[in-house]
C-alpha cells in the first residue's frame, strides 16, 4: 500500500499497488490449463480424448529416481547463477555453456524415469521408428515402397510415428544402426546431443537479429526449459534442432556473414521438410528472418541461389530414390483421420493444445510473450522508427510472433489434436527467447524449474 495526499485535505487515503500485468496474463495461463484438466476428466472420456492425463499424453504417476537429486542440482545452480554467468561469460564460452547445461538438464529429467524408461527404451516401442529397422534392408527399394504402407488398411502398415512423418525421421535412425550404434540407448543419446543445440540455435538468431545482450537474457531460460521433459528423448526433439539450426543459419546469411550459410540454411530447412510435415509451416519463420534481414538481402539478393540450391538438395534426393512427399502427405491426412484424429474433438484439442504449450514453455514464457506482445503494440502506436534498445527488442518480438503465428496455424489445422507437448517442441524453444524481456530473472527461473520437476516427477509422459 502506498499513501497519496487527498487533494484539499491534510488527510491521506490509501491506494492498493497495482497488480503487475504480467501476473494477470500468468493467471489466465493457469485458468486454461486448469480448464483443460477439468474438462479433459470431467466432461470426456479416455475414448474420446484418447490421452490418459488430459490434455497431456500420460498418466498419473507420482515417482522418483536417479536422475532426481541431478535434476534438482541443475535447476538450483541455473537459477543461482544463470542470469549472472549468462551476462559475463564470453559469447564463445556461452555457446557451449548452454549446450552443456541443457545436456545436463535434459539427461537428468530423462533418468527419472531410470534408464530404460526413460531413454533406451523410449524409441523402441512399438510405435516408434526403432521397431521397424529390420525392414530397411534395402533403403532405395523401402523408399519406393514407402507410401503403400501409410494406410491403416494397407499391408505391413506403417506403425503410427513411422507413417505421420517422412520418411527422413526413421532414415537417420537406420543409418544409426548401419554404422554400428544400434538399440535405443545409442538412438536416445543421439537424439537428446542433438536436440540439446536447438537452444544454442536460437541464442545465435537472436544475436544476428537482435541483439547479443537480449540472447544473454534468455540463455539461461532456453536451458531451463520445461520442454527438456519431452526433449528427452522423442524424436521431436531432434526435429527442434534441425529446424532451429535453418533459422539460425539464414540469420547469419542475412545480417551479413558468409554465403554459404545460406547454403547451410537451406539443406538443413529442406531436410526439416523430410523429417515431419508440420514443419513446413516454418517457412513462416524463415519469411520473417528475410524480412528483418531485408537490408542484407537487398544488399545480397544472391543468396537467395545457394539458400535455394541448398534447399532443393534433400528433397531432389529423395524424389530420385522413389519418395513422393505430396503423396505420402496426402495419405498421411487419410490415415490421421482413419486413426485417433478421427475421435479426438477438435472443438477440446483446438484450445487445450494451447494449455499443453503453456506446460512445456512454463508461466515465464506466457509473461515474455506478453512482454513481447506490449513491445509491438507500442511500436505501432508510436508509428516512428526506433532505434538502439527499442529497435532491437522490437525485432525480437517480432520473431518470436512469427513463431507464434505458425503455432496458431498448425493449432486451426486440426492435424494437431493431442500431443503437442511434443510436436510443437520445434516452435515452443523459440517462444522461450521472449522471456529475454523479463525483468527478475531469477523468480520467474525458479517457476520454470519447479513446473518442469513437478511435470517428471508426477506425470509418467508417453507418446
Amino acid at each position: 500500500m502506498r499513501d497519496l495526499p487527498a487533494y484539499g485535505a491534510g488527510v491521506t487515503v490509501t491506494r492498493p499497488r497495482p497488480v503487475p500485468r504480467d501476473l494477470y496474463a500468468v493467471a489466465a495461463a493457469v485458468l486454461l490449463v486448469t480448464a483443460a484438466v477439468l474438462v479433459g476428466r470431467y466432461v470426456y472420456t479416455y475414448d474420446d480424448l484418447i490421452v490418459g492425463w488430459p490434455p497431456l499424453l500420460g498418466r498419473w504417476d507420482p515417482h522418483l529416481g536417479p536422475g532426481t537429486p541431478a535434476a534438482v542440482v541443475v535447476a538450483a545452480a541455473v537459477v543461482a547463477y544463470g542470469p549472472a554467468v549468462a551476462a559475463r561469460l564470453p559469447w564463445r564460452a556461452l555457446l557451449p555453456a548452454t549446450w552443456g547445461t541443457a545436456l545436463a538438464w535434459t539427461w537428468s529429467l530423462a533418468l527419472i524415469d531410470g534408464w530404460e524408461r526413460g531413454v533406451a527404451g523410449r524409441l523402441t516401442t512399438s510405435q516408434e521408428y526403432l521397431s521397424v529397422i529390420d525392414r530397411w534392408h534395402d533403403i532405395p527399394a523401402t523408399l519406393r515402397d514407402f507410401n503403400g504402407h501409410i494406410l491403416l488398411h494397407s499391408p505391413d502398415n506403417w506403425p503410427a510415428h513411422v507413417a505421420g512423418h517422412p520418411p527422413g525421421a526413421t532414415l537417420t535412425y537406420v543409418l544409426l544402426d548401419r554404422i554400428g550404434l544400434g538399440g535405443g540407448g545409442w538412438a536416445g543419446a543421439l537424439t537428446i546431443t542433438v536436440g540439446a543445440t536447438a537452444g544454442v540455435a536460437v541464442l545465435v538468431a537472436v544475436r544476428a537479429l537482435a541483439a547479443e545482450r537480449l540472447a544473454r537474457r534468455a540463455a539461461p531460460f532456453l536451458v531451463l526449459a520445461p520442454a527438456a521433459v519431452w526433449m528427452g528423448t522423442s524424436a521431436d526433439g531432434y526435429f527442434a534442432a534441425v529446424a532451429a539450426w535453418a533459422v539460425a543459419l539464414l540469420a547469419l546469411a542475412v545480417t551479413g556473414r558468409r554465403l554459404w550459410w545460406a547454403a547451410g540454411s537451406g539443406l538443413l530447412f529442406g531436410l526439416t521438410c523430410y523429417l515431419s510435415y508440420g514443419l513446413t509451416l516454418f517457412a513462416v519463420v524463415a519469411a520473417a528472418v528475410l524480412l528483418l534481414g531485408r537490408r542484407g538481402v537487398r544488399a545480397r539478393p544472391v543468396l537467395f541461389v545457394p539458400l535455394l540450391a541448398g534447399a532443393a538438395v534433400v528433397p531432389v534426393a529423395f524424389t530420385a530414390a522413389g519418395f513422393d512427399w505430396w503423396e505420402a502427405y496426402h495419405l498421411l491426412v487419410e490415415r490421421y483421420y482413419e486413426g485417433a484424429a478421427g475421435v479426438r474433438p477438435y472443438a477440446y484439442w483446438v484450445w487445450a493444445n494451447l494449455a499443453c504449450t503453456v506446460l512445456i514453455t512454463g508461466l515465464a514464457t506466457v509473461a515474455g510473450l506478453r512482454r513481447a506482445g506490449g513491445v509491438l503494440v507500442r511500436r505501432r502506436a508510436e508509428g516512428v522508427r526506433a532505434d538502439g534498445a527499442r529497435a532491437e527488442e522490437t525485432r525480437l518480438a517480432f520473431l518470436v510472433a512469427a513463431v507464434l503465428l505458425a503455432l496458431l496455424a498448425a493449432d486451426l489445422s486440426g492435424m494437431s489434436k493431442a500431443e503437442t507437448e511434443r510436436i510443437w517442441l520445434p516452435f515452443a524453444l523459440w517462444l522461450l527467447a521472449a522471456c529475454a524481456f523479463l525483468t527478475r530473472p531469477r523468480g520467474w527461473l525458479a517457476a520454470q524449474a519447479v513446473l518442469a520437476l513437478l511435470l517428471n516427477h508426477l506425470v509418467a509422459t508417453g507418446w
